[in-house]
């Protein structure tokens, strides 16, 4: 997982609610092993509306998705976030956020900005009348901001998800921090137990 700590781009208003994990990526995209490739599966149903706002060329490149209330609510599916990343989205605003969405969204680097109703609508308002307004997501600080549109807000993440995101740790990561622990285990586990590599003593 990549260090996250300053996200600054354009965004991409999606000014719907209740967008659930089926319509992230829908279920005929699920066939796939790798993460890769997900993006071409974004919304896929939607995008099949040419006046659909992924198809509107003055947000191409956005790397933040400003979507209204309830986003990422439905099954627990990691592809949605593999989708929106694989997409070039860093970045996902709403005031509210699936629970498992979120924890799914922390775990692969993908920044989960939930903003109060106030500023959410605020911020879809101005992405639709300047598709180039600039915001920035600061992680380390927790706000996220459009100096030009006069929008500064504060978002919330717990300690922990914030130092995973700073120091770009997924739960491989984490684990990896403790190898020299883990060698040391397994070199003095006993012969009759399997081993790492599979193989038997």
């Amino acid at each position: 997982m990549e260090v996250v700590r300053i996200i600054t781009g354009t965004a991409v208003p999606l000014d719907r609610s209740d967008v659930d994990t089926d319509q992230i990526i829908p279920s005929d995209w699920l066939k796939r092993v790798e993460r890769t490739g997900f993006g071409q599966g974004l919304f896929a149903e939607w995008r099949d509306d040419r006046k659909f706002v992924l198809n509107q060329p003055e947000y191409a490149g956005a790397t933040i998705l400003v979507a209204g209330p309830n986003f990422g609510t439905g099954s627990s599916r990691e592809h949605a976030v593999w989708a929106l990343l694989d997409y070039g989205f860093k970045a996902v605003v709403s005031p509210r956020f699936g629970d498992i969405f979120r924890n799914n969204c922390t775990k692969s680097g993908l920044v989960p900005v939930q903003v109060d109703a106030g500023t959410g609508t605020a911020l879809l308002e101005a992405i639709t009348n300047d598709p180039d307004l600039e915001l920035t997501v600061d992680v380390e600080r927790g706000t996220i901001s459009a100096p030009a549109a006069g929008i500064d807000a504060t978002f919330p993440l717990d300690e922990f998800t914030r130092h995973r995101l700073l120091e770009g740790l997924d739960d491989i990561g984490l684990s990896l921090r403790h190898a020299s622990e883990i060698d040391a285990y397994e070199a003095d586990r006993a012969t009759w137990l399997p081993s790492l590599t599979g193989q038997l003593p």
